[in-house]
């Protein structure tokens, strides 16, 4: 049986170049061309209509990895092969706060205006803000919790601000470095269109392992690092930080880990 991956390989002249990396759900294989190194990414038959192409055409290369080719009904792309190593990894050698220092300053790269085809991520969260109030009392987060987040997210909601193109995922493992170990480049963007103040978050979920010992100073420390570098204002990151944590931890209710970390981080951020 030819899969999806072997046809697009034959159709566009690609060998592969090595084992597939990690990528969840997508297939991600590294493969070359007459032109040299590449990565052909495949996304499941599942998932939803590809907005990432539209995001990197956008960014054509400025602040993300270049997009050589694509074919939006196969969720297909053929990307550029950075050199790496991203930021999770050791190698790279920024610590935890430098790293959020950095992610900060590369957001400014990528909150160009959107291109039209990219939902509104207000629209989003109207949506998810509607979820949430329909929990009963009883669910596994703190009530008064989930009533402040309710009562940000319709805020935020009404008043979206300056609405440029988000990478909603900017996080270490998806800040990847070029052959100048300066040009650092977003990869897997998940694009909306919406308030730059709300792209802090993600900084705060992940690498999680460090923050042990000290939940709530590291927390902090990453957000002011982060917004600082960003020139974002306080009150305001804070607030989506809240509402889009409170979010996800409604996604996953049934992962009790994952709700605790989503708890200590917007407590993290307000005490």
């Amino acid at each position: 049986m030819v899969t999806v991956v072997d046809a697009l390989l034959e159709e566009w002249a690609l060998v592969r170049d090595g084992a597939p990396f990690p990528a969840g759900r997508a297939t991600v294989l590294p493969v070359r061309d007459e032109r040299g190194p590449a990565v052909l990414k495949v996304g499941a038959a599942t998932d939803a209509p590809a907005l990432e192409p539209l995001a990197l055409q956008r960014w054509g290369g400025t602040g993300a990895a270049r997009l050589l080719r694509a074919d939006p009904h196969r969720r297909a792309l053929l990307l550029e092969r950075l050199a790496g190593p991203d930021l999770a990894d050791p190698a790279a050698g920024h610590w935890d706060v430098a790293a959020c220092e950095l992610v900060g300053a590369h957001l400014g790269l990528l909150h160009v205006d959107p291109p039209p085809q990219v939902p509104r991520l207000a629209t989003y969260v109207a949506e998810r803000t509607g979820a949430l109030a329909a929990l009963p009392r009883d669910a596994p987060l703190p009530h008064r919790l989930v009533e402040q987040a309710v009562s940000l997210g319709r805020a935020l909601a009404r008043d979206p601000g300056e609405e440029r193109l988000l990478h909603t995922d900017l996080h270490y493992a998806h800040l990847v470095a070029g052959e100048d170990p300066d040009d650092w480049r977003a990869v897997s963007p998940k694009p909306l269109a919406g308030d730059p103040h709300s792209e802090v978050a993600p900084l705060l979920w992940h690498r999680w392992e460090d923050v042990t010992g000290d939940v709530r100073g590291t927390l902090r420390r990453r957000f002011h690092a982060a917004i600082d570098a960003a020139g974002l204002d306080e009150d305001r990151a804070r607030d989506w930080v809240v509402v889009r944590t409170v979010h996800r931890a409604l996604a996953g209710l049934a992962d009790r880990e994952l709700v605790t970390r989503c708890v200590a981080v917007a407590k993290a951020v307000q005490e």
